[in-house]
């Protein structure tokens, strides 16, 4: 067994890849957030799935989707492990007094119940969305933007395009057009349903929850602990991570749904 494989599969190094992943996945929803604020563009979806088409064609960013995927079924598997290594550790010491509460918080303690709720909403909104995206039945749409006013009308389309998405500009009148597949519409008709729009909402709370810990941890873990710098990561930790991302994605789905009313 070498040097490397024997520092991951330790406790310190599986703790530094919980860590390194977390931090990855951090920037990751950031990036995300930012696509999908697309959403609130009064456009009739264009921008929005012309970024859905960036992010599902371009081979790179294909490549770290891909990579994205796997990082974050290692990161769910070595902190549920981590976890069964803990507690087969407390229940080792089950004749010592032990008060869980009195040395770790609500966060740290309830770490793998939170990331396995985010788990399965990771699960159900990729089969929602992206699965149903790649794989499934999406309707196309025709945009037709006046490239004077920015005005933009939406049209079903029925006809066959090469490619997912297909761009031109009619010179004689200053118009763009764009026929794309429209996930747009999809989020649209899954944001309808009450006991979606709550499972999302709720699974924003375990996002939160499991941010304002595991931010600030992962610093902790790569030792980067320092008077100067605690207070930034406590407002990224909290005030970024905890507080801002997860409202971000809580009032897409919210704000669909009371407009659909």
């Amino acid at each position: 067994m070498s040097w490397l494989t024997q520092t991951l599969t330790s406790s310190i190094g599986k703790k530094l890849v919980m860590a390194l992943t977390g931090l990855f996945l951090c920037s990751f929803l950031i990036v995300h957030m930012s696509g999908n604020l697309q959403l609130f563009k009064q456009d009739d979806g264009l921008a929005f799935n012309v970024y859905a088409v960036f992010m599902t064609t371009n081979p790179l960013i294909k490549t770290i989707s891909y990579g994205l995927y796997a990082l974050i079924l290692l990161h769910a598997f070595e902190g549920l492990y981590l976890a069964y290594q803990n507690r087969l550790a407390r229940g080792a010491q089950r004749y010592v007094a032990y008060d869980g509460k009195a040395n770790s918080s609500f966060f740290s303690r309830n770490m793998a119940v939170l990331g396995t709720v985010l788990l399965v909403f990771i699960v159900v909104h990729m089969s929602n969305f992206w699965f149903e995206y790649k794989f499934g039945y999406v309707p196309y749409t025709k945009y037709e933007q006046n490239l004077v006013t920015g005005e933009v009308t939406a049209t079903p389309y029925e006809g066959e395009i090469k490619n997912k998405l297909e761009e031109f500009v009619r010179e004689e009148s200053n118009t763009r057009v764009v026929i794309v597949k429209d996930l747009y519409r999809s989020v649209l008709e899954g944001f309808k349903n009450p006991i979606v729009v709550f499972f999302y909402v709720l699974s924003m709370f375990a996002v939160s929850f499991h941010l304002v810990h595991g931010f600030k941890s992962a610093f902790q873990t790569l030792g980067i602990n320092h008077i100067k710098y605690n207070s930034l990561l406590t407002f990224l930790g909290v005030g970024v991570f905890g507080i801002i991302i997860p409202i971000g994605f809580a009032l897409m789905p919210l704000y669909f749904f009371f407009k659909s009313m």
